[in-house]
């Protein structure tokens, strides 16, 4: 039986589970429950804290789990990412109060708080950077306001809250991170790794893309495709009248309404788009 760890808080808790319900996996109803045993999927859930998600994986604990990409890199486990999951994005940044440092040359010699010892620690490294790296376990915003470093490294949204200590971000950003899957290589499960990869993928990707529909004068289907190549390529079919074709396509939704202006003018006609729950790819 597959072995998945699951965020059981947090801010990529539901949406794992949310993602994990959408590829057809049954997940727990109640927050108190840490494991959930899904009998139909041959696969058994661990809620587990998202820290040390990339822990267990990487010790064969579990078989793979749902992590940000900062704490899987934080963690130094031997777990690998599988795919990006397409939540849960982050920017890790450097900051410090306005005049103190303008680039990551500019962190050596000081100390640098941050929630994420080990990213920070292998980042500087390889930078060849030599600073004292502080841990902190939160509140990592208020340490240079309470003299605890000189710099911190923190995952940066808006930045509103630096602003509101002083502070400023500077030099570029130390990771973009999401939720990814990772496994663990030496698993014997890696079959059902690849049924639980191919799901999820199937999931990210109705997210992203709908599903069009149209018929399409038979003499510009040509044309017509070339404004919906879909994912992999446009299904056309022909209808009872040879002068005219159904073709369906799958569309990124960010351009949808361009590209049914588009076919409209071609000279398309009953354009249908529809929303995809989720799709095996």
């Amino acid at each position: 039986m597959l072995r998945i760890a699951v965020p059981n808080k947090g801010s990529l808790s539901e949406p794992a589970a949310a993602m994990l319900r959408e590829a057809g996996y049954r997940t727990r109803r109640d927050s108190k429950e840490l494991v959930v045993r899904d009998e139909a999927n041959g696969v058994e859930l661990f809620y587990l804290r998202p820290r040390d998600i990339a822990v267990y994986v990487g010790s064969g604990t579990v078989d793979c789990g749902v992590t940000g990409r900062d704490l899987l890199l934080d963690s130094g486990s031997a777990a690998t990412e599988v795919m990006e999951l397409g939540f849960g994005a982050s920017t890790f940044r450097y900051a410090a109060r306005p005049g103190t440092a303008s680039t990551l040359e500019d962190v050596a010699g000081h100390r640098v708080a941050t929630s994420y010892s080990g990213l920070v620690e292998k980042h500087l490294a390889d930078h060849g950077v030599s600073a004292q790296v502080v841990r902190l376990d939160g509140a990592v915003e208020t340490a240079i306001t309470l003299g605890v470093a000189d710099v911190i490294a923190d995952v940066v949204e808006t930045g509103a809250t630096l602003r509101g200590q002083g502070l400023e971000v500077f030099g570029d950003p130390i990771l973009r991170s999401q939720a990814v899957l990772v496994r663990d290589e030496t698993s014997t499960e890696l079959a059902a790794v690849e049924v639980l990869r191919r799901r999820l993928l199937g999931v990210v990707t109705a997210r992203e893309y709908v599903m069009l529909d149209y018929d399409c004068p038979a003499d510009l289907v040509d044309r017509a495709c070339a404004v919906t190549p879909g994912l992999e390529s446009p299904t056309v079919s022909p209808l009872q009248n040879r002068e005219w074709v159904a073709v369906r396509a799958m569309v990124p939704r960010g351009v949808t309404n361009a590209v049914m202006d588009e076919l409209y003018e071609l000279g398309a006609r009953a354009i249908l788009v529809t929303d995809i729950t989720a799709c095996r790819l």
